[in-house]
């Protein structure tokens, strides 16, 4: 099942993303997390924590779920 995540700014970054979904608790953990886990942005492996989402990306996350970036109007 895919959910939304709604974000208020142009982009946000993987590991904010990754934090807002509560898949990690601290900024520190996010490169543990994304070398020890499978993350896929559209489609595609991503190890960086600096990536930059933007409206429309979708970001799955094994054992999470699929998650889809959308900008607040």
């Amino acid at each position: 099942m895919e959910k939304r995540v709604t974000i208020t700014t142009e982009t946000i970054t993987l590991g904010q993303l990754l934090k807002l979904i509560q898949a990690v608790g601290t900024g520190g953990a996010v490169k543990w997390f994304l070398q020890t886990n499978e993350v896929l942005v559209n489609g595609e492996r991503e190890n960086r924590r600096g990536r930059k989402l933007k409206n429309g990306d979708i970001v799955e996350v094994k054992g999470l779920g699929t998650f889809i970036v959308t900008r607040a109007e």
